[in-house]
């Protein structure tokens, strides 16, 4: 179930690249960062009450933790400065490429506290593949 909603998920992370670059060339960067970060807000809020889950407390939390905020800021503003002028395809292959990178040293040095996870040569070979049908895509 995990894995078919992980696909979902790259459908919506497409879609939402295009809406969000296609808003930025029409009210301009700034102003669809505006916009895209206010109705995520009022969703969320919406799925708060609509679930009455009470918010956990952050005492504890490490500060870091919360830089996410910023990320996904400079992950948004990124994409829609890149999809205009490089297209939907390689805006996101580009993405995952270096997804697969900063994951894959998460994974093998155990960063953020998380279980490492060795590269073994399946993982390589399957990397290498995804790098050269992006450089295939890019170049054809």
């Amino acid at each position: 179930m995990y894995k078919m909603l992980a696909g979902l998920d790259g459908v919506l992370i497409a879609l939402m690249v295009a809406f969000n670059g296609l808003l930025a060339s029409a009210i301009g960067n700034e102003g669809a960062l505006l916009a895209i970060h206010f109705i995520g807000l009022l969703g969320t809020c919406i799925l708060l009450l609509g679930s009455r889950t009470k918010l956990k407390t952050v005492k504890g939390v490490p500060i870091y933790l919360f830089a996410a905020g910023a990320l996904g800021i400079m992950n948004v503003l990124f994409n829609n400065q890149c999809f205009l002028a490089l297209g939907a395809a390689v805006t996101l292959s580009l993405n995952i490429l270096g997804q697969l990178l900063a994951s894959t040293i998460i994974d093998y040095f155990g960063l953020l506290g998380l279980k490492k996870c060795p590269i073994n040569k399946t993982k390589l070979a399957g990397m290498g593949m995804m790098v050269m049908g992006m450089i295939v895509m890019m170049t054809l």
